[in-house]
């Protein structure tokens, strides 16, 4: 039997019977349907990562930054306290240029009351030019006051204080500047020392003086003194003559007026109120530095004059520092070992009269100038008795 091989007639017989055109053959719909499931499935779980990841980003972000914020703000707590405001530092040791200075120290309080118990100190300002040879008269003066008087000391910047830790001028000493007697340096210097005894919010009276002045009186007179007093002392004098008027310069106009122009002593008492005025003041200052110059003498002029136009009222027009000119010159009289004596001394204190608080007074000066080192110890002597310190 011969085997038949199959043509091509025969296979397309076949295909027309089986029901026409050849057929591709099928994708299969269970594999699709995974395919389908997977895909969505994907972005689902890409979509639901991309959610978690910025969620949980910004959580982290906020919880950062909060935490920044909270340690800032500890910081700024913890360096800027009320107590600072209270208790200033030990120390006047600061990086403030002059201009920072004056600028910090001219801020005034707008609420009048006090958020704590303020105890009003007096401040001590001693401007020298290096030792305080009286230094142990004062600390006689000073013993059991604490807490009521404050002390400042501009020297030349080249000067290193060498006081004990035991001593009330230990750590007292301001960054300064070098200063000229009669120049616009001695006024700065002035002001350093009011603008530095200022930071102490405390500090209400403010008293210059000199390593050659002493006290007259014990602490707790010259307090009562100060505290109870309507006018703050700074000589502030109209005088027509030529070392008056005579050094007035007319291109100081229209600031100052001649009418307005003031002599007065170096060494005032100031409240706080007048301490600011003078920390603060843009206006006078430039005049004077232009226009008062040898022959007219800055620092007897500028502080009166601009006192007396800003807030005369509360000027008592006079010093609190005794001083002797009787012997002429430009300086005053200069008293060592042989000129202290007990009548010397009872002289400077009985022998005035002048008005406090619009009553006649016996009591006119609180502190005396000019004693040199070689007075030191007949005053330690009779303090005492005399001076009502030192026991």
């Amino acid at each position: 039997m011969t085997t038949r091989i199959p043509s091509a007639d025969d296979s397309n017989e076949f295909i027309q019977r089986a029901g026409g055109a050849p057929q591709p053959r099928a994708f299969p719909f269970r594999m699709l349907w995974l395919f389908m499931f997977f895909l969505v499935l994907g972005i689902g779980f890409f979509a639901f990562s991309v959610y978690l990841t910025r969620h949980f980003a910004f959580q982290g972000i906020r919880t950062q930054t909060r935490s920044k914020f909270r340690n800032c703000v500890d910081v700024i707590q913890g360096e800027v306290t009320m107590e600072q405001w209270i208790h200033p530092s030990q120390t006047t040791a600061h990086g403030m240029s002059d201009e920072e200075l004056l600028w910090r120290a001219s801020f005034v309080p707008q609420v009048k009351e006090y958020p704590f118990r303020r105890t009003p100190k007096i401040a001590f300002l001693f401007l020298t030019r290096g030792p305080l040879p009286l230094a142990p008269l004062w600390e006689r003066f000073f013993r059991g006051y604490q807490g009521l008087y404050s002390i400042y000391i501009h020297t030349l910047p080249s000067y290193m204080a060498n006081f004990s830790s035991e001593s009330v001028f230990y750590g007292r000493q301001i960054p300064s500047q070098v200063s000229e007697w009669g120049q616009m340096s001695m006024c700065d210097a002035e002001r350093r020392l009011l603008a530095n005894a200022l930071l102490d919010i405390s500090n209400e009276w403010f008293v210059l003086l000199s390593e050659s002045c002493i006290p007259l009186h014990n602490f707790s007179i010259i307090y009562k003194y100060l505290s109870k007093s309507r006018y703050s002392f700074i000589g502030s004098l109209d005088d027509p003559g030529p070392y008056g008027r005579g050094r007035y310069d007319h291109r100081m106009l229209p600031e100052v007026s001649i009418e307005q122009w003031r002599k007065g002593s170096q060494w005032f008492e100031v409240n706080r109120k007048l301490a600011i005025i003078i920390v603060k003041d843009k206006t006078y200052y430039p005049k004077f530095e232009k226009f008062c110059k040898p022959h007219c003498y800055v620092d007897e002029h500028y502080f009166p004059t601009m006192l007396t136009i800003e807030s005369s009222h509360l000027l008592a027009n006079r010093s609190l520092t005794w001083v002797d000119w009787s012997r002429g010159g430009a300086h005053p009289a200069t008293f060592g070992r042989n000129d202290v004596t007990e009548a010397f001394l009872k002289r400077i204190l009985n022998g005035f009269t002048c008005s406090y608080n619009n009553y006649d007074s016996t009591i006119c000066f609180l502190f005396g100038r000019k004693f040199s080192p070689s007075a030191l110890e007949p005053l330690l002597r009779l303090a005492p008795d005399l001076l009502g310190f030192g026991q």
